[in-house]
């Protein structure tokens, strides 16, 4: 009988799955400011949202929920550099329902604040001028690879250093 594993590998190798996964992660990608919960995601991909979840955290390396917010800090970071929109209104526009969430978070994923991240890469901007926008995005996506809350955890409890070498205030 073949091993659980062996089973998850073949179901990967599915073009089907992998296509109706890559249909909600565009999907995503393109609306990331609406809310997308499993459940939508699995009808957007016509499977169960259990498998819907499964194959997607196999497929893609993180859950879906991690990769949405991976998409909305990134562009949160990109409106925070290249515009001058309220921080409030970044939140709003990035799908967030509350600043004191979407800075909590900010905070916890990037290791700075909007405001400071705002700061700092305005003051790169010259520097990064030549680099191409795909390049500087793949350099500075945020690092999801454990779950916020945990990530929040362990740095109160001292055993992962936080996002950045500033110190936290």
């Amino acid at each position: 009988m073949p091993s659980r594993d062996h089973d998850s590998a073949d179901a990967l190798q599915d073009p089907a799955l992998l296509r109706r996964l890559l249909r909600a992660k565009d999907r995503m990608d393109a609306s990331s400011h609406e809310a997308w919960p499993v459940r939508r995601l699995a009808a957007v991909s016509g499977v169960s949202e259990a498998h819907f979840a499964r194959s997607f955290k196999r497929a893609f390396g993180i859950p879906p929920h991690r990769y949405l917010l991976t998409r909305r800090i990134e562009q949160a970071v990109t409106l925070l550099r290249d515009t001058d929109l309220a921080i409030t209104d970044i939140a709003f526009v990035t799908g967030w329902e509350s600043l004191g969430t979407f800075g909590r978070i900010f905070r916890d994923i990037t290791g700075r604040s909007p405001g400071a991240m705002r700061i700092e890469s305005r003051a790169d901007a010259a520097a990064l001028g030549r680099v191409p926008a795909c390049v500087l995005k793949a350099a500075q996506r945020p690092d999801l690879t454990m779950a916020v809350l945990e990530k929040r955890r362990r740095v109160a409890k001292g055993t992962v250093r936080p996002s950045s070498t500033k110190e936290v205030t």
